[in-house]
């Protein structure tokens, strides 16, 4: 850490002593959320996100593809993330870190496990050819908290996605004219939280991140069941702040699954 670094913290733990944090929002407040879908037009949906200033644009290929060898009466679903070098002045070009391969296996587990996408009626024949949905983040501005700006940038792409068909002919699938939508069961939703001395922020910037002893990201479905989480950095949560972040999880989260909602395509 530099010197700059430890200035920085000092100042933010005094905010936070003060219960105010260095951005003027509330311990539980997370950024502004803005969404704008369709910004790819060779893509079958996709969004941008702005959360804050970290800035997303996720895209959405589905095609025809092999099943999994132990998932042959299921559709695929893989995300991908990376963080272009504009993002931010430390990052470099070259193969993904590992806090790339955690950002994308993290947003790819929350929409798995929550079961967002009906993957069983993305299958065209048991065993031989299922429908395969891929999602890329690409992240263009980072100032912190990229697993909730990436889960919700995929989030809003699969649901303003529109599905091609197709039907096998000679074990072959062939595009045909009609679409349909995504089966969509429910809504993840991730809310990331950080702990800097004892004190649970919601959503934290780049300043705040590098200043955290621990962050859990957790992800509930529509519900508000929790069905993932991420725990991170080498401090750790108490028993009693881990039941303080789930409940804190539910309640946020139920709020930015209101936004999400707008994007679902109905018919």
């Amino acid at each position: 850490m530099t010197i700059i670094d430890d200035l920085k913290k000092n100042k933010i733990l005094g905010l936070l002593k003060n219960e105010k944090r260095i951005d003027g929002r509330e311990f539980l407040e997370p950024r502004s959320i803005k969404i704008d879908i369709d910004l790819i037009q060779k893509a079958n949906g996709s969004a941008r996100v702005d959360l804050g200033s970290t800035s997303v644009i996720a895209g959405v290929k589905i095609q025809p593809d092999k099943p999994f060898p132990d998932l042959g009466d299921r559709g695929i679903f893989i995300c991908t993330a990376e963080i272009l070098p504009l993002a931010h002045p430390d990052v470099e070009p070259g193969p993904p870190g590992e806090d790339v391969i955690e950002l994308a296996r993290v947003v790819d587990r929350g929409i798995r496990e929550t079961g967002m996408i009906d993957l069983s009626k993305l299958v065209l024949e048991k065993n031989k050819s299922v429908i395969g949905i891929f999602v890329d983040n690409s992240i263009i501005n980072h100032d912190g908290n990229l697993f909730d700006a990436c889960s919700y940038a995929s989030t809003a792409a699969i649901l303003s996605s529109n599905l091609p068909t197709w039907e096998l002919k000679n074990d072959q699938p062939v595009l045909l004219d009609e679409q349909s939508i995504v089966p969509i069961t429910t809504i993840p939703v991730s809310v990331t939280m950080g702990l800097i001395n004892d004190y649970i922020i919601v959503d934290p910037n780049s300043d705040e991140w590098k200043c955290m002893d621990a962050r859990i990201t957790m992800i509930t479905n529509s519900n508000g069941d929790i069905c993932a989480l991420q725990k991170g950095d080498s401090g750790s949560f108490t028993y009693d702040q881990l039941k303080e972040c789930s409940q804190i999880a539910i309640s946020v989260g139920s709020k930015i699954r209101k936004t999400l909602m707008q994007y679902k395509i109905n018919s």
